[in-house]
């Protein structure tokens, strides 16, 4: 009797304390650990642990535990009806497990171990007729007759909590709503980022969007960097279109493709009588682009004399016709793409360094295709459409052989090489799936051109060189002289040639 009063007494100061603790908070953060605490020290169990389930993803998980590291917390996931915790949350109602060691129902997510010795108890925790979370704890070298008045307690205990656990479930979820809001806002960020003349969803074609919509705000000059074929002019047309100049002209010149002369005249315009022949003034690409975008293709092949003028430009806002007496003002705004090293090229003295500073205050770089795989089949599927929209085919997918062997080519010419590729193959497929063999060559592999190679590299290479020398011999219709500078070689290296692979020069004299 005596023993019952003193459990009695053990049980009221127990919910003393809890009590206590709530009413000083609701908040979660304050209440459980202590909370916790108190139930192990006072109920003698261990692990004490309170799960949440989540209304939105159908998931059971470790809100707190005592005596349990991070990770172990973190494994403590069940869906409903999973397990000891899975089955409390789905069916409402305690349970005992008097022996974990000899319960196949308890799957020990946490790794605490499956003792034979250690029994478990897990109650609901319900708030308006709904299981909100579930609460248990440990009882190790258990009294088995004891076990049903701890789990009564525990019940108890869990109701007392309801109030602060429903709290805590709903800003759980309230996080992972915004959390969710912020992650499609993000994604849509990224899609307004992109232009629509630019395909491509790798991380670096995602910095070069965000780069084009961070310049496209100011006038200030931009320079675009990159090999061949990587889409220089894409970008400039994307920077032009998204700013307040997308309603004016934008100018695009290739700086590589016309002699100096040439070249000033079709920047900067002429004066009537400048040139012999010139009997009308002629405004030049700069003023065409007044108000708008010039897009000046490989800057780095400007001459000194440009590269004065352009840097007049730049600084000053002013331009001269050829044959002019007086500058005069435009506003322009100048995007320079370039596949050279101007800073090298600084270096060497054939680019002007302030120059290059003036175009050098906003650099894009563009990446290389190669630096960009994750993008070769999502390009390759918009040159299938493209080129079947033109040629009127329906050509419905790429094979698996064919993806393999894009995504392993290395593409020293980039985008382009790739567009050529895509289109040389829609043109010869019959199919309407495109395979290896509707490429050049220089893409297929042994793998995928069904011939693989093998046997003697010595044999194999003697072969080849046999080849291109009698291939050689037979243009030059056997002329020694003229067979060497075809193989950009010298007559003595060919004619020892000849002779290590036993090639008969008479044959091809006759």
């Amino acid at each position: 009797m005596e023993q019952i009063q003193q459990s009695k007494i053990q049980e009221l100061e127990l919910l003393y304390k809890i009590s206590s603790i709530l009413n000083q908070s609701l908040d979660f953060e304050n209440v459980a650990h202590p909370i916790l605490e108190v139930l192990e020290s006072t109920m003698g169990v261990q692990h004490a642990t309170l799960t949440l389930y989540n209304r939105h993803t159908g998931e059971i998980s470790i809100e707190i535990a005592e005596g349990l590291s991070s990770r172990q917390a973190r494994k403590g996931r069940y869906k409903v009806g999973e397990g000891i915790t899975g089955r409390v949350v789905e069916t409402g109602k305690p349970v005992i497990i008097p022996s974990v060691g000899k319960d196949p129902n308890f799957l020990d997510r946490t790794g605490r171990g499956k003792d034979e010795n250690r029994a478990f108890l897990c109650v609901p925790v319900i708030m308006e007729h709904e299981v909100i979370g579930a609460l248990s704890a440990d009882v190790q070298d258990p009294i088995e007759s004891q076990l049903p008045e701890k789990l009564r307690l525990l019940e108890i205990i869990a109701q007392m909590l309801a109030a602060a656990v429903k709290l805590r479930r709903q800003a759980r979820e309230e996080n992972e709503i915004l959390k969710a809001e912020n992650e499609r806002l993000t994604m849509e960020l990224k899609d307004r980022f992109q232009p629509d003349n630019i395909i491509g969803r790798s991380s670096e074609m995602q910095r070069v969007y965000a780069q084009i919509d961070q310049v496209s705000k100011n006038p200030l000059p931009v320079l675009i960097v990159g090999e061949v074929g990587t889409g220089k002019g894409l970008v400039a047309e994307a920077i032009h279109y998204r700013s307040d100049r997308n309603t004016h002209p934008y100018i695009r010149v290739h700086c590589a493709s016309m002699p100096e002369s040439v070249l000033d005249r079709e920047l900067f315009g002429s004066e009537r009588g400048a040139l012999v022949g010139v009997l009308t003034e002629t405004p030049g690409r700069v003023e065409q682009a007044d108000g708008g975008t010039l897009f000046l293709d490989e800057v780095a092949e400007l001459s000194p004399n440009l590269q004065v003028k352009l840097l007049r430009l730049l600084q000053d806002g002013e331009m001269e016709r050829v044959g002019a007496r007086f500058s005069k003002k435009v506003n322009v705004r100048v995007i320079a793409a370039t596949t050279k090293n101007l800073q090298q090229m600084v270096a060497d003295g054939t680019f002007r360094s302030d120059l290059y500073y003036q175009l050098h205050i906003s650099p894009i770089y563009v990446p290389a295709l190669h630096n960009r795989k994750t993008d070769i089949v999502l390009l390759a599927d918009h040159f299938v459409e493209h080129y079947c929209r033109i040629v009127g085919k329906n050509v419905r997918r790429l094979a698996r052989t064919t993806i393999n062997m894009l995504m392993s080519y290395p593409w020293p010419g980039n985008v382009r090489e790739l567009e050529n590729a895509i289109e040389r193959a829609v043109l010869v497929t019959d199919e309407d799936v495109i395979y290896p063999h509707h490429f050049p060559t220089t893409l297929q592999t042994a793998e995928t051109s069904g011939t693989q190679v093998s046997g003697n590299l010595k044999l194999m290479v003697e072969a080849y060189e046999r080849d291109i020398i009698c291939d050689a011999l037979k243009s030059s219709k056997g002329k020694m002289a003229a067979a060497a500078r075809s193989l950009s070689t010298t007559p003595r290296i060919l004619t020892y040639k000849i002779k290590q692979l036993g090639i008969d020069l008479a044959a091809f004299t006759r």
